[in-house]
């Protein structure tokens, strides 16, 4: 075997081997978006599962509230249709929706002193309340792996192996400007 012919297997071969390495790095980002949703999705689901028992035990105590009632169920609706879907932009605006009305109920109960004092009330929100964190933190999470498979598939040489192999950017889990927007603390009060 001459010494050229050699040279030339060992460039083809530590080639596929980058390729190798490349791709697989792809596949680990993109199962890693994956999972951040997952992990999402179940947290979203808890919380759908707990929504009815708490809007339950407001309505034995919030009989004229019920407008906002309706709307927390309302927003809970389009947050399990927009995760069913996995339709991110749907969910953002939905969480938007759902977090604006959780924040009207529990401002709400405070004129309920015996609501306040309900302890399975108490044990509601408090669930609530740590699945939204915990919501939160994974969002984090989800966006910060988007954010990694999306610079990955655009950076050279991955963005050779990415179209090769139709690597897809992600959705960034985002929301809308009223989520964003400070919260008017007087108005819920009144």
């Amino acid at each position: 075997m001459s010494l050229t012919l050699v040279a030339v297997l060992v460039v083809l071969f530590l080639a596929a081997a980058c390729a190798v390495g490349l791709y697989n790095g792809l596949v680990r980002l993109k199962h890693g978006v994956s999972k951040a949703w997952s992990n999402i999705d179940v947290l979203l689901k808890q919380r759908h599962d707990e929504l009815p028992k708490l809007v339950e035990t407001c309505k034995q105590y919030m009989q004229h509230e019920r407008t906002t009632l309706e709307r927390v169920i309302a927003a809970r609706n389009a947050v399990a249709s927009a995760r069913e879907k996995h339709d991110v932009g749907a969910l953002g605006q939905a969480e938007s929706g759902l977090r604006a009305g959780l924040g009207q109920l529990f401002a709400l109960a405070e004129n309920y002193p015996d609501l306040k004092a309900n302890d399975s009330f108490q044990h509601l929100q408090q669930r609530i309340s740590g699945l939204e964190n915990a919501i939160a933190d994974r969002r984090e999470l989800y966006n910060e792996a988007v954010n990694l498979n999306n610079v990955r598939i655009e950076q050279f040489p991955d963005v050779i192996i990415a179209r090769l192999f139709a690597f897809q950017a992600a959705e960034l889990l985002e929301f809308s400007e009223a989520e964003k927007a400070d919260v008017d603390l007087k108005s819920l009060f009144n």
